[in-house]
């Protein structure tokens, strides 16, 4: 089995990282292996995975501290969820997935009470670009576990209670003695909740959770961006023995767009212009989020050049301004030409070698390089 690599090499920051720093990272590394952009790709699709669980770690306080101090077996899922699946699973805190080995050793008891927070869950939503800019709302159909409606949580069957465990005393933990030595464990009888169901719930089948699909109604804000989580506080899974609930996290995930690329608040695209438009210049229509912009093009533009339109990139939800649409400019060589247009260019080209110094400046710079390269 291949071994992880250190989180913070993944995403490219130091360990001292701000959480800005680590989501700018986070979403440079996501435009790049995205899986839309690099459909027959595996090895980007792997690199995503791994920059996306990176993320998932390092942009949460707990999580971080806990890969801090243990690196990945703080934070590794079989020891206590920290990661969740897709809405499937939750990804319960770092002190819950250590708490029964320190408080075997230690002696740390759980507690008469028994009654644990429900696991968040965390939900992967794919948005288009026009959406993450103007904001909109949807619904989604998420699985969960619910307290079981028929036994009210309790696990036993409507008319009976569940039995104080007989092996804890219904402490939910066994103090186990050798000589002077002593461990407090988890109670292998009831597994640490200090009761026992002799007669469970059909419906549950004595869990006193079952698990069903519910919808939810998502309002996503305008300049949302890759990798930004909406917190949808107690819809996660419900708490064990009468807890409270858990949080939803609904991940944005970005579509890839047709003619733009998002870069922070800036938009970025290409503009095909004519070889007659960009030698004599003239006006061009610019495609924005809001609609076409006629934007005027000087004579001689080169393949390269980009235009800003002030304003018209996105307003993130934290910005104070909208970004800025930069469109690169690229001349077109035409195509299927007509005879009459190869005359013409052929005249063309006929006047350019007479005083080609004065009208190809780039191709005469190129060529004095060469000459000096081999020179030298």
């Amino acid at each position: 089995m291949a071994t992880k690599r250190d989180y913070y090499e993944v995403l490219g920051v130091n360990r001292d990282a701000s959480e800005e720093d680590i989501k700018k990272a986070y979403r440079k590394l996501a435009m790049k292996f995205h899986p839309d952009r690099n459909p027959d790709s595996k090895e980007s699709e792997d690199k995503f995975k791994e920059a996306k669980e990176a993320y998932e770690m390092l942009s949460e306080p707990e999580k971080r501290r806990a890969y801090d101090a243990y690196g990945h077996a703080g934070v590794n899922p079989q020891m206590g969820g920290m990661g969740a699946g897709a809405g499937e699973q939750g990804f319960g805190g770092f002190a819950e997935a250590f708490g029964d080995i320190f408080g075997d050793i230690f002696g740390g008891a759980r507690g008469r009470s028994n009654v644990y927070r429900g696991a968040d869950l965390r939900y992967n939503l794919e948005v288009t670009l026009e959406q993450a800019a103007r904001g909109t709302e949807t619904k989604i159909r998420i699985p969960t576990l619910d307290s079981c409606e028929t036994c009210h949580g309790t696990g036993s069957k409507p008319g009976t209670h569940p039995k104080t465990c007989s092996t804890c005393g219904g402490q939910g933990n066994v103090r186990l003695s050798q000589g002077f030595f002593s461990v407090q464990q988890t109670c292998p009888t009831c597994h640490g909740s200090g009761k026992m169901v002799s007669d469970p719930c059909t419906a549950c089948k004595g869990a006193g959770r079952v698990k069903h699909h519910k919808t939810l109604s998502v309002k996503i804000p305008a300049g949302i961006d890759e990798g930004d989580r909406i917190r949808l506080g107690g819809e996660g899974e419900a708490g064990v023995n009468g807890g409270p609930p858990g949080d939803l996290y609904v991940e944005i995930h970005i579509k890839q767009h047709p003619v733009f690329q998002r870069d922070g608040d800036d938009l970025h695209c290409e503009m095909p212009i004519s070889f007659t438009t960009a030698a004599l210049g003239g006006e061009i229509e610019i495609p924005t989020l809001e609609g076409q912009a006629k934007v005027k093009i000087a004579a001689e533009t080169q393949t390269g050049q980009v235009l800003r339109l002030r304003g018209k990139g996105i307003k993130g939800v934290r910005s104070s301004a909208p970004g800025d649409l930069l469109c690169e400019i690229v001349v077109e060589t035409p195509v299927r030409l007509t005879d009459r247009q190869r005359e013409l260019l052929r005249e063309l080209e006929e006047i350019n070698r007479k005083d080609g110094d004065r009208h190809n400046p780039r191709a005469k710079s190129f060529m004095d390089k060469v000459r000096t390269f081999f020179a030298g």
